[in-house]
């Protein structure tokens, strides 16, 4: 019993847990070599410290050994000289120069911009009935006054005191005058009206600029006996007006319904005033 005290007193307190145990177990060599590993990783860390606190005076020692000598510098202060300001010398004979001009202020406007008056078509008036060209003359201008018939018949033969048988004898008409006065004038067919549009139906406007405006003239022409038309001709300042007038109205062949005198067909001479207006 003494001896077993003895050995317990002289061994480890890792030799009593494993007494009489495998020793060859894990648990026993790391509770023996506990010691040694703690031991070795204090001398390591203490290292490691002491390394990275003396690592900036190192490296402060080591950049002060090898960096260059210094080299002094003598600085003195230089006074410094300004240079007088210019002063410009004013000529008093030299004026003032003027100040700049005044701009006016501009006044609004709006723009108002007035048409250009175009000319109406004149209105052509239509010609007098028959029975009012019998009562009085006929003309261009319309004109008041006395009515005096365009035809006078003859006064009767005088009488002798004896019965006669009296016969109504008719005046003599011309073949070949062309009247300007007559009891029944020469109509187309359908009337002036439609005389008129066949005239600017048939009217080759590509004859003119364009750019005549207003243009007038006076076409007469001869109604023959047997209603076709002759002698053409047209009035106006005008000539290419008047040359496709006279084209156009001689290009129309319907027939007209001659003048009459006692119920004789005569040669009449038509007066058409024609107007028309042009424009760009």
């Amino acid at each position: 019993m003494a001896d077993e005290n003895v050995y317990r007193s002289n061994g480890s307190l890792d030799e009593i847990v494993f007494e009489n145990r495998n020793k060859g177990y894990g648990a026993y060599d790391l509770r023996s070599s506990y010691p040694r590993l703690l031991t070795k990783s204090f001398i390591i860390g203490t290292s490691l410290f002491l390394v990275a606190a003396l690592s900036p005076f190192i490296y402060s020692t080591i950049k002060n050994l090898t960096a260059p000598d210094k080299v002094e510098v003598k600085s003195e202060l230089v006074e410094i000289l300004e240079d007088e300001p210019i002063i410009e010398e004013v000529k008093p004979d030299e004026p003032p120069p003027p100040p700049p001009p005044k701009e006016e202020e501009k006044i609004e406007v709006i723009q108002n911009v007035v048409p250009e008056p175009v000319k109406i078509p004149k209105n052509e008036t239509p010609p007098p009935k028959i029975s009012e060209q019998i009562d009085t003359k006929t003309g261009v201008t319309a004109q008041e006054g006395v009515k005096t018939p365009a035809y006078t018949p003859p006064p009767p033969p005088p009488s002798t005191g004896t019965k006669t048988s009296t016969a109504e004898v008719k005046p003599q008409v011309s073949d070949t005058q062309v009247y300007s006065e007559v009891e029944q004038t020469a109509e187309f067919p359908g009337g002036i009206n439609a005389f008129r549009n066949k005239v600017s139906g048939n009217f080759d406007g590509s004859a003119m600029n364009g750019d005549e405006g207003t243009v007038k003239a006076e076409v007469t022409f001869v109604v023959e006996r047997d209603g076709t038309i002759t002698d053409v001709k047209a009035n106006g300042k005008n000539s290419d007006f008047n040359s496709e007038a006279v084209r156009t109205i001689k290009s129309i062949k319907n027939k007209w319904t001659p003048a009459k005198i006692n119920g004789q067909s005569v040669r009449y001479r038509f007066r058409l005033p024609l107007t028309m207006n042009f424009e760009g």
